[in-house]
């Protein structure tokens, strides 16, 4: 299984990267988990542009979902359009969210470019992937992912505050793309986001093989971030992500 960070960026694009997405690849199948502000022309540096093979929406807050409204431009109107649909894991409000997003009646709505999936708590075969899909704190309805190859897992936090699900769900993964959009300070509202403090216990409590700090606000300085990810109690390698790293997992 082979994990590249297409987006990383928390809440809005940076100077450095797009928001929320990652491509998940193995025996030739391609997924992506989530699909944030900027990431459909970051993505075309990796893969193909109709080489989307599924999608999964952790939520449907703009960051982590909207460029699926231009890829549906790019599927609907393409040289060689219509081209097959797309399995779209996601919350059941998806189609008319997305649609209204795109400035779209509901009906045909964005479903001649993709299928959708209403997403719930639990497990879905992807192609050679198993994902399992976990309700996280955020104000929204929102999903953790877990996603395996029989062989590698990957966790993904999606956005979250502090959470016992997302430890069920990273238990013992290879890696773990958590969160960590807040630094510390006095009156942090609860169940929106995670310090890298808190990224890294819960890294720590799932015993996971590697710790990558993500949704990274710009805002934010980094390094403090990835420092206060030390007091955490997790002692593997914790590293922030990075527009375009690759990850092959055993």
């Amino acid at each position: 299984m082979k994990v590249t960070i297409v987006g990383c960026s928390g809440s809005y694009p940076g100077p450095d990267s797009p928001a929320s997405c990652y491509l998940v690849e193995a025996d030739g199948f391609r997924m992506l988990l989530d699909f944030g502000s900027g990431s459909l022309g970051a993505l075309q540096r990796h893969i193909g542009l109709y080489d989307v093979d599924a999608i999964c929406l952790s939520h449907l807050h703009a960051d982590h979902c909207l460029d699926i409204c231009g890829y549906h431009v790019a599927r609907t109107y393409g040289p060689e359009a219509p081209y097959p649909t797309v399995p779209v894991y996601a919350p059941a409000d998806a189609p008319a969210r997305l649609a209204a997003a795109y400035g779209m009646p509901e009906e045909p709505g964005l479903e001649t470019a993709f299928e959708f999936v209403p997403l719930t708590a639990g497990s879905y075969e992807i192609g050679p992937f198993v994902l399992t899909a976990g309700l996280v704190n955020h104000p929204v309805e929102a999903y953790g992912f877990r996603v395996t190859d029989g062989t590698a897992s990957v966790a993904y936090s999606g956005d979250t505050g502090q959470c016992d699900e997302l430890v069920k769900l990273a238990a013992g993964a290879d890696l773990l793309l958590c969160e960590a959009s807040f630094v510390e300070g006095p009156d942090l509202p609860p169940d929106l986001h995670l310090t890298g403090r808190q990224a890294a216990e819960h890294a720590a409590k799932a015993d996971v093989g590697r710790l990558v700090l993500t949704h990274l606000v710009p805002w934010n300085d980094q390094a403090t971030v990835l420092d206060e990810a030390s007091g955490g109690g997790y002692d593997g390698p914790v590293e922030l992500a990075r527009s375009g790293a690759v990850y092959d997992l055993a």
